[in-house]
């Protein structure tokens, strides 16, 4: 039997915390000392990436899997946090270059340039986090104003209401008349990004852990009782449209620094790769990880990472796991990968994790119990193959009785035997008046 195990909350604490900067130093190491040109160079990769994405589809499952406001304007607000940055990092000195059919660009200055000359290092680090959260904080004015009419919808009408916001924004930032601002159709480069894969981590953790310690306060129980049943919500004093926006502008805030470290991570950035492809890319993390589960965002999203960048990138080159193929050809890793994700949806219906979340208790049980449940495996597998049989033999036995029936009633009805015996017919008339006697 599984033994339940509860820890004190300073033990959970310690081993959070542990975990963590090991972690961390992992990772740091690892970035460190991994060749470049090294397969397991890809490792470090998926982690900066997968970290990212762990961010926005933490801030998308805020919004759609606590809150029930199906929103799909994510890579809209991340191509806004990504120029953001972007535009206010530029070295002077690369201006002209990067500007080039615009004369050098409106802003010819670095925030990461005026605070390095007079904080040296320290400055460098704090000109990169003023950026990313004046790219949240943008995002977010921007999502407070869309909010007021677009939280009005419902259903597929918001979904359909902020996907069209997100195409908008994407045409928005390559016009060429503010070419001197987001350059045009152009790609933007050469701005300030980070140097280890750790900052990204960090960052990312850093606003999953806020956005979880939301969702345990008094208003993440607001939000889920707004998804749970507006009516009642309302009854029990939610203001619904107060909290919609309050959870929209949150959930905005961190999509836009999400997009501000995927700037980083890719070093250009271009307003083309922020399309309806993205927005589902999220959008099936979280569905894979478990809407309603911040920790199934993101063990979805290092997945999701790791077999579309990493493991299955063999398939494209006709070559995987020292098995070569002519049917391997650019293209097929997507057909495997799509397989994949049918089949996690076919078994796990609700996600890999549900709404479940992480718990040392949990984690620490599950190792405890491991032996004995390995031990009890093969009576449980023989009950409940046993128990399929019975069940199969009675389907088989119900379909036989009525196969028989049926049978039998067609041989009585060929036979001319009458099926049923009809109700004897009186012929006494009763007639009653109007007081029903």
């Amino acid at each position: 039997m599984d033994t339940k195990l509860e820890l004190k909350p300073r033990t959970k604490s310690v081993l959070s915390v542990a975990a963590i900067a090991i972690f961390l130093i992992l990772v740091y190491i690892g970035d460190m000392t991994i060749p470049a040109g090294s397969s397991w160079k890809m490792l470090i990769t998926v982690i900066e990436k997968g970290s990212i994405y762990a961010l926005v589809a933490a801030s998308m499952n805020l919004l759609n899997g606590f809150t029930g406001l199906f929103s799909l304007g994510q890579a809209g607000f991340m191509l806004i946090g990504a120029y953001t940055y972007a535009i206010f990092t530029i070295p002077a000195a690369s201006h002209d270059a990067v500007y080039q059919y615009f004369d050098g660009g409106l802003i010819k200055w670095s925030i990461v340039e005026i605070l390095e000359a007079h904080l040296g290092v320290f400055g460098h680090y704090l000109g990169m986090l003023i950026p990313m959260l004046g790219a949240g904080l943008i995002v977010a004015v921007i999502a407070f104003l869309i909010g007021i009419p677009v939280l009005r919808l419902k259903s597929d009408y918001l979904a359909i209401a902020t996907l069209g916001f997100a195409e908008i924004l994407r045409a928005f930032f390559q016009w060429n008349t503010l070419g001197p601002i987001t350059n045009g159709s152009n790609v933007l480069r050469k701005y300030t990004t980070y140097d280890n894969a750790v900052f990204p981590v960090i960052i990312s953790g850093i606003c999953i852990a806020i956005i979880v310690l939301l969702i345990r306060s008094s208003y993440g129980r607001a939000f889920r009782s707004i998804r749970d049943d507006e009516i009642a919500a309302e009854a029990m004093g939610v203001n619904l449209f107060k909290h919609k926006e309050m959870s929209f502008v949150i959930s905005s805030f961190f999509a836009g620094i999400s997009g501000a470290l995927l700037a980083m991570f890719q070093t250009t950035i271009n307003a083309t790769p922020f399309n309806t492809v993205m927005t589902y890319e999220i959008l099936l993390i979280v569905v894979i990880g478990g809407i309603g589960s911040i920790t199934g965002s993101v063990i979805g999203a290092f997945l999701f990472t790791a077999a579309s960048e990493w493991w299955l990138r063999g398939l494209d080159a006709g070559r995987w796991l020292g098995i070569s193929s002519s049917l391997m050809r650019p293209g097929f890793r997507k057909v495997v990968f799509a397989i994949l994700i049918m089949l996690i949806v076919l078994f796990y219906s609700q996600g890999i994790m549900g709404t479940r979340e992480f718990s040392w208790e949990g984690f620490i049980g599950w190792f405890r119990n491991l032996p004995a449940n390995l031990k009890a495996w093969p009576a449980k597998h023989k009950a409940k193959a046993a128990a399929k049989r019975e069940e199969r033999a009675a389907r088989a036995a119900a379909k036989a009785k009525a196969r028989e029936a049926k049978e039998a009633n067609e041989a009585r009805k060929a036979s001319g035997e009458a099926l049923f015996t009809p109700l004897p017919v009186s012929e006494t008339v009763m007639v009653f008046d109007k007081e029903g006697k």
